[in-house]
């Protein structure tokens, strides 16, 4: 089941797409000629007035096919099909329509990332302070999530158990470890000797309170007593105003880490060896969605991001090669030779497919165990 909803939102990420480009390219008045999900040869398809609907049998992305994307394919038309051309367009159409694609799957990675914020889930929080690191998204709880053996809280307390008060006094992480620190041993303050009075701790504990009593340790390393656990980590609470900004936050920095690793692959064995591709991808989404929603969902958006960031590159046929020309022509005042565009692009269309072949031989390395 989770490889059928992986595919799924997989597919759905592309559809989106896709749509994005349909949408805005009929609102503008173009002719759409195709919308695929996946490229041909065509499984099953139904054409409804001028747009032919279909499924194709290389599952590697989708596209649009609008009339007259390339100066060539205008030769020939007939003159109302010619009117609503792709090329013969003012640019900012073509520049919307282009840019409504990648904008869908920005889209798609901010509402799945502000949820996640805004829900407060920990699997979803967890996973983008994971993804983007330099934003934090977790919080101390006092919530026991680690036990040390032989020390005095073994035994006595349980993961998972939440310290609310100490000594009868209500506790954050901060104020429970300052209120363990002020007990004292009985003389002199010495590495490893036990506290002269105990900790009485008020814990939650499958929805029973519970009192507890632990003698506390000095630690000559630390200087300060200790009972022997760790503290978890809480989702961090946010509105709706600060659960945006985060994730615009964790945007930024995951795109700015992802165009960071992209450059140094081409210099570094090490960064090489960490790129996948569609199959990686669709193999870590599948884990993700075994895992639970939390972390499937943070995972779609991310893979949504790389998406958008890999189509707005600016080389042919990737959606930032067409936005490219299109500037270029609103500034020259006239168009730029397909033969120039396809030069400058064939430079970036070799590294990209450096990038995925490589990431298809470090997916297939790692697939084989």
């Amino acid at each position: 089941m989770s490889w059928v909803l992986t595919i799924l939102g997989i597919a759905a990420l592309v559809i989106l797409h896709e749509a994005g480009h349909f949408t805005v390219a009929k609102a503008v008045g173009m002719r759409v000629e195709r919308f695929s999900l996946f490229f041909p040869p065509k499984l099953v398809g139904f054409r409804r007035g001028e747009t032919e609907y279909m499924i194709g049998a290389i599952p590697a992305g989708g596209f649009v096919k609008i009339t007259g994307m390339s100066p060539q394919e205008l030769e020939g038309l007939d003159p109302e099909a010619a009117k609503h051309a792709y090329y013969n367009q003012p640019p900012w159409k073509r520049i919307a329509v282009i840019l409504a694609g990648p904008g869908v799957n920005l889209l798609i990675a901010f509402v799945l990332f502000w949820a996640m914020l805004l829900s407060g889930s920990f699997a979803g929080v967890s996973t983008l302070e994971r993804l983007n690191p330099s934003i934090h998204t977790l919080a101390p709880a006092p919530t026991v999530a680690a036990i040390e053996r032989r020390e005095p809280a073994d035994g006595v307390l349980r993961l998972r158990d939440r310290i609310v008060a100490v000594d009868g006094r209500p506790v954050s992480v901060d104020s429970a470890i300052k209120a363990i620190g002020a007990h004292r041993c009985a003389g002199v303050q010495r590495g490893g000797c036990r506290a002269a009075t105990p900790v009485q701790l008020t814990v939650r504990r499958a929805g029973r309170t519970v009192t507890l009593s632990v003698y506390p340790r000095y630690s000559a390393a630390l200087h300060r007593m200790l009972i022997g656990f760790g503290f978890g980590a809480a989702a961090m609470h946010y509105n709706v105003f600060s659960a945006a900004g985060t994730a615009l936050g964790e945007m930024w920095g995951i795109t700015a880490h992802t165009l960071t690793n992209i450059g140094h692959a081409f210099t570094s064995a090490k960064v090489r060896h960490e790129f996948s591709s569609i199959v990686g991808i669709t193999v870590a989404t599948q884990e993700a969605v075994t895992a639970g929603a939390g972390y499937a969902l943070v995972i779609i958006g991310f893979v949504s991001l790389a998406l958008a960031i890999v189509n707005l590159f600016p080389f042919l046929p990737l959606d930032g090669g067409h936005v490219l020309w299109a500037l270029a022509e609103k500034v020259r005042g006239r168009r730029v030779s397909l033969a120039a565009m396809w030069r400058f692009s064939s430079v970036g269309i070799v590294l990209l497919a450096f990038l995925v072949i490589n990431g298809l031989s470090n997916d297939i390395g790692r697939l084989g165990g």
